[in-house]
């Protein structure tokens, strides 16, 4: 049955492509929820939904009529429309073997139409799919289809303006730090200046040195204005001085990932009965590191974690900050109590490889997940280290270099 699941034949590049957009699915709906109810308009169905697909999971990242947030790869209908290059259609999902059986199927809102179109990158490959659905069967006329082609094609527009956007708000961020920095420095110099002016106008007053004094006023009242400039621009950009590092766009700290991943995969852990648990180390904590491509790297070594987890077992987070002198390290440890690993798969995970097994509950496998994570981690000019015992689970862990703390002014 493994052999049967669609696979891209550039499935290695599409996660790379989906990688590179370093997306965040708890923060795109507001983005793209619009596009999604158009597409419903257009065809008249009761559902559409905007699917990423990584190598384990469809996000559900906008969606109108039918609220989830995501589910397995292996029971979606957009992984076969990702497998192909036009749009693909299920007339009635409940006569076609392949889908007769799933969840919303067989119960609410029992589906029975489908039509997707892929979310095509630039480099050809597809992130996922804009799809419509109902519970009725459709026909949908070509020029729908088209209309729907060209919403998808939007979607992808979007998602690369946002990953355009937030490359720049971190720029913008870097020149008010600067800005900051330079009014912080401005005013040690001018109070010296007011501080002399003052000194010399108290001298001026008792030699009566009535045109010094004036000359002297004027420099004072000058002063002034400029050190009153600048504690104006102080208060604009740093309202508020606290002891914890601020958070830039492009970071994140212990305690934010930490939310970030318990929103995002509590749900599969649930559905699975497996405890899951993201623990911090409270000293280190607040301390901001890059949010670089995290989400896809720790994701993914989670998401494998639960697929080769049984029931009852767990799944364990720990997050941790190697301070050092000139730099800091980020340590991330995933360990999962499941099947293992034998020597030979991880060395070749280690190498960049990977193959498709079923997971301890029948989960199908795509092989591609923890060699994407290589691939990101090298990148990053970071180590991946596994440690792994047949039947005794597998602890993955990930050290990722930072630069040094912002100095905070």
């Amino acid at each position: 049955m493994i052999n049967n699941l669609p696979i891209p034949a550039n499935e290695m590049e599409r996660l790379k492509a989906l990688a590179e957009l370093d997306l965040d699915y708890t923060e795109l709906s507001d983005n793209l929820k619009s596009l999604s109810k158009l597409a419903a308009k257009v065809a008249g169905t009761d559902i559409s939904m905007v699917n990423l697909i990584d190598s384990f999971t469809q996000w559900t990242v906008a969606n109108h009529g039918l609220e989830i947030d995501q589910m397995e790869r292996s029971d979606s209908v957009c992984q076969y429309t990702i497998a192909q290059e036009g749009g693909f259609e299920v007339k009635d999902l409940s006569a076609d073997a392949r889908f007769m059986e799933k969840f919303y199927v067989t119960g609410d809102p029992n589906l029975r139409y489908y039509y997707g179109v892929p979310l095509r990158a630039d480099n050809g490959t597809n992130l996922g799919a804009l799809c419509v659905m109902d519970s009725q069967e459709r026909e949908l006329s070509p020029e729908k289809m088209e209309m729907l082609k060209i919403i998808a094609d939007e979607v992808v527009n979007r998602l690369k303006a946002l990953k355009v956007i937030e490359s720049m708000r971190g720029k913008i961020q870097e020149v008010t730090e600067s800005q900051r920095r330079v009014a912080h420095d401005i005013r040690g110099p001018l109070g010296g200046i007011i501080g002399l002016a003052r000194i010399i106008s108290e001298q001026g007053n008792e030699n009566t040195m009535e045109e010094v004094l004036e000359f002297i006023n004027l420099i004072q009242k000058s002063g002034h204005s400029i050190l009153e400039l600048a504690d104006e621009i102080l208060s604009l950009e740093a309202p508020a001085q606290t002891n914890e590092p601020k958070l830039a766009s492009d970071e994140f700290n212990q305690i934010t990932l930490k939310e970030k991943l318990l929103k995002l995969y509590m749900p599969q852990a649930v559905n699975k009965k497996i405890q899951f648990v993201v623990h911090t180390n409270t000293i280190t904590q607040a301390i901001p590191f890059s949010k670089n491509k995290l989400l896809q790297i720790v994701g993914n070594i989670i998401s494998n974690a639960m697929k080769f987890t049984p029931a009852g077992g767990s799944v364990t987070v720990n997050l941790e900050i190697e301070i050092e002198a000139h730099a800091h390290t980020l340590l991330m440890k995933v360990q999962d109590t499941g099947i293992g690993m034998s020597i030979a798969q991880i060395n070749q995970i280690l190498n960049g490889q990977g193959e498709t097994t079923a997971g301890t509950s029948g989960e199908q496998g795509y092989g591609f997940g923890l060699a994407l994570v290589k691939h990101l981690v090298d990148g990053l000019k970071g180590s991946l280290q596994i440690e792994s015992q047949a039947g005794q689970g597998t602890t993955f862990v990930v050290k990722l270099p930072q630069t040094a703390a912002k100095k905070q002014v």
